[in-house]
């Protein structure tokens, strides 16, 4: 089995802290760096060998997604994990343009970024890898960067909500999603997130008159 050399790039270092010690207890990985700024990036991409790089966008030097136009643009190849707060559509939709087939925004668990480095190994370890042909579903999983870790169910539940946020167009929140459809607001929360996360939806905070914002979420599906 393959080991994948993992660069963390993250400027805050309790968060790297963090994600080091999820990347570290997932066996097909190993830490080949930490990093907290963009001309750091830059330099290990050019010097080291990655297969996966856990991304900010928001770095004290610069943006991540400038670090990942120049290291493309060098010739790295390799798959990024998108980890960052910044979730807004522009970000999300210029990622994707720059080949990144995973965003996962903070807080996440361990949980969920293993899933996206079992995604991740997939594809770089699978029939890709070997040079083998590939039928419609390597194709589709290798496109889409996605493999059967989620059930039937929660398939289906997710695209009930994807029908359900692409009704409304002026948006809505988690709660009101899940009273439509019969929902926990954490279970309705979950899969909104996935969305946002897949460029299928976007999300922003809406202030009332006191208190917390309201996070409102609205669909990007076309069609």
């Amino acid at each position: 089995m393959t080991v994948l050399r993992t660069l963390i790039v993250e400027d805050d270092r309790q968060v790297a802290d963090v994600t080091r010690a999820f990347v570290d207890r997932h066996p097909r990985y190993r830490v080949a760096g930490v990093v907290g700024t963009a001309a750091g990036a830059t330099q290990a991409l050019a010097n080291l060998e990655i297969d996966l790089v856990l991304l900010d966008m928001q770095l004290p030097d610069g943006l991540g997604l400038d670090v990942l136009r120049t290291a493309r643009a060098r010739g790295y190849g390799g798959e990024v994990v998108a980890l960052t707060a910044a979730r807004d559509v522009d970000t999300v939709r210029v990622a994707r343009q720059l080949g990144v087939r995973h965003y996962l925004v903070k807080p996440f668990s361990m949980k969920a970024l293993h899933e996206r480095m079992d995604e991740v190994a997939v594809s770089l370890n699978g029939p890709v890898a070997s040079g083998a042909a590939l039928d419609q579903g390597d194709v589709d999983r290798l496109m889409t960067g996605s493999v059967p870790v989620v059930s039937s169910r929660e398939s289906h539940t997710l695209g009930a909500v994807a029908e359900a946020l692409a009704a409304l167009p002026d948006g809505v929140s988690a709660s009101a999603i899940g009273e439509t459809l019969g929902l926990a607001r954490v279970t309705a929360r979950r899969h909104l997130e996935r969305l946002v996360e897949q460029g299928r939806a976007e999300v922003e905070p809406v202030y009332g008159r006191a208190g917390r914002p309201e996070m409102v979420y609205r669909s990007l599906d076309v069609g």
